[in-house]
């Protein structure tokens, strides 16, 4: 895809159900965008800044990708957000301009790669984002990516209904949310797409946090995940989390997300400020 193209990706899969536009994406720079109007929190009702994770492993992860040695394929190995303390009220000043992601590689591949994200709302720079991936062999050559289409119905309103998860009803002190099965938030592996995944994380964090505390929510300032496997949706697959701390003014969080044999396959750590 050249830096001139403007493109939509379809609605089975992950970018276009989340509505990202590519705007450019080369060697040097990749860049896209997307809506962020309306999506929230389903524990808290609040608006959740967790679906641009989709945005920055869709993105970042494509800097990395566009880089990969011959015969090779990329996996995310690790995903961070960093946000500035009004990144939610810059968003909420304008809900209907969509957030802006421009990425770049930094450094020199070898067994891993690493690229940095830059999100921004109407020429305001909100946070940044990084993605690390490792590449692997593939016995044939690495097929190209697939070239976006245009979208021609609409997606879920709501983000648990995009995302495909469920508050679970009873699940104890820690919150739980169950990740149903849906093809159109799985990548090309058949497991959930790593942005969603990332999303299930911060939404659980957020909620751990953010128990009986009222009109005083903390919001999220940052989020770092580990990819320890592939995440396979259906069964006992699920994400919950632990209030490690949660003060008068700061609070952090460790988040688990569990396969449909119920092993870990992702951890996070949040951290939110008043």
């Amino acid at each position: 895809m050249s830096n001139s193209t403007t493109a939509e990706y379809p609605l089975n899969t992950p970018p276009g159900r989340f509505g990202i536009t590519n705007l450019s994406a080369d060697a040097e720079r990749c860049a896209a965008t997307m809506p962020v109007s309306g999506l929230c929190n389903p524990f808290t009702g609040t608006p959740s800044l967790a679906p641009l994770a989709v945005l920055v492993d869709h993105i970042a992860g494509f800097a990395n990708h566009l880089r990969r040695p011959d015969g090779h394929w990329t996996v995310s190995s690790e995903l961070t957000m960093e946000f500035t303390p009004d990144a939610l009220a810059v968003i909420a000043s304008d809900p209907a301009i969509p957030v802006l992601a421009e990425s770049r590689p930094v450094g020199t591949a070898t067994a891993t790669s690493l690229s940095v994200c830059d999100l921004s709302h109407g020429g305001v720079q909100i946070g940044v984002g990084t993605v690390r991936t490792f590449y692997i062999a593939v016995s044939a050559p690495a097929a190209p990516a697939e070239e976006p289409v245009a979208n021609s119905e609409p997606a879920p309103g709501a983000l648990d209904a995009l995302m495909a998860v469920e508050v679970a009803e009873g699940g104890g002190a820690e919150p739980v949310l169950v990740q149903h099965s849906h093809p159109a938030v799985n990548n090309t592996l058949g497991a959930v797409h790593g942005g969603v995944a990332a999303a299930g994380l911060e939404l659980v964090g957020a909620a751990a946090l953010n128990a009986d505390r009222g009109d005083a929510p903390l919001n999220t300032a940052s989020l770092r995940v580990n990819y320890l496997r592939r995440l396979i949706s259906g069964a006992r697959s699920h994400y919950t989390a632990t209030a490690l701390h949660s003060g008068r003014s700061s609070g952090v969080a460790d988040a688990r997300a569990f396969d449909a044999d119920g092993r870990l396959a992702l951890v996070g750590r949040l951290t939110a400020y008043l």
